[in-house]
């Protein structure tokens, strides 16, 4: 009996690694801040505090099981780079197979579907909407192989529609101060996932795959990262000029400077020994979590 708990508890373990818990953080933190500027900004107060707190954690928890779901899906398609790059993750080992792995990802997606339907409809179809563009990412058409595509596909789904999606949750996500925001987070990832690349350009060239990294070189490709990631804080000083979005946003603008550290990270190639990727990719999603909870401290506190 010991055994065989001790297998259930150990193949639980390799799930949840499939799930890669630590890139879960980000979609929570960015999400519940926004959700909750969101609530402040719409003025909402017929929900009882146990109610609102319900609501902004079943929410939030969507994000996170659909990059959950994303990142089990990216595995079990990608394990023969993985087998040269990341050698270390479940499948290269021999912990699960790839067909455990996409039934992981297909009971995640449609549990985080089920969960979104218990905030509204319009949230709902926006999580559907994100969940379509993860897949596809990964499976046929299989946009991960093509050039910028494959940026334009994690930054507008992460990035614009994750802001638009949070937002929903409380506000109306087609007012210009949502959309603005949701562009300036899509320009940031559309630079800053390429991050993510600089560890598997080999991998990926072996397979087919065309990022900036392998096309480009890493100077041209840290290049062109930093002038999205800095052009994207910049946005920020049009949209106040235009009354898009409040003037006490301005500060964010001051990000810019932890992107020229991002840049020159991604020049020295530096491995994160705590993390599975560069410094520079990590420094990319402290960046991306500073920018969520100021716009979120900013709109609770500043510009109810």
């Amino acid at each position: 009996m010991f055994r065989f708990d001790e297998v259930i508890v150990q193949k639980i373990r390799v799930y949840l690694a499939l799930l890669r818990p630590f890139t879960l953080l980000a979609p929570i933190i960015v999400s519940s801040s926004v959700i909750i500027a969101s609530l402040v900004n719409s003025g909402t107060n017929t929900h009882a505090f146990i109610s609102l707190f319900q609501i902004i954690l079943s929410a939030s928890f969507c994000f996170a099981l659909l990059n959950g779901a994303s990142n089990a899906l990216n595995q079990a398609t990608d394990w023969k780079e993985d087998v040269l790059s990341k050698p270390y993750r479940p499948i290269p080992q021999g912990l699960v197979s790839p067909i455990d792995a996409y039934k992981v990802s297909f009971f995640v997606y449609t549990f985080a579907f089920i969960l979104s339907l218990t905030v509204h409809l319009l949230f709902a179809f926006f999580i559907s909407v994100i969940a379509f563009f993860s897949i596809t990412y990964s499976i046929k058409p299989r946009i991960k192989k093509f050039l910028f595509l494959n940026q334009l596909w994690v930054a507008f789904s992460r990035g614009f529609l994750g802001i638009v999606a949070s937002w929903s949750v409380f506000g109306n996500p087609f007012d210009a101060l949502p959309l603005a925001i949701g562009c300036v987070a899509a320009l940031f990832l559309f630079g800053g996932t390429t991050t993510k690349d600089i560890l598997d350009a080999d991998a990926d060239r072996s397979v087919g795959t065309k990022t900036l990294m392998n096309v480009f070189g890493l100077k041209i490709a840290s290049i062109f990262s930093l002038v999205f990631m800095i052009g994207a804080f910049c946005l920020i000083l049009p949209l106040v000029y235009f009354t898009i979005i409040p003037v006490t946003v301005l500060p964010l603008v001051f990000l810019s400077f932890l992107c020229v550290v991002i840049g020159w990270l991604m020049c020295h190639k530096q491995k994160n020994t705590k993390c599975e990727n560069t410094s520079a990719w990590t420094l990319m999603y402290g960046t991306y979590f500073i920018f969520a909870l100021s716009f979120a401290i900013i709109m609770i506190f500043f510009s109810a």
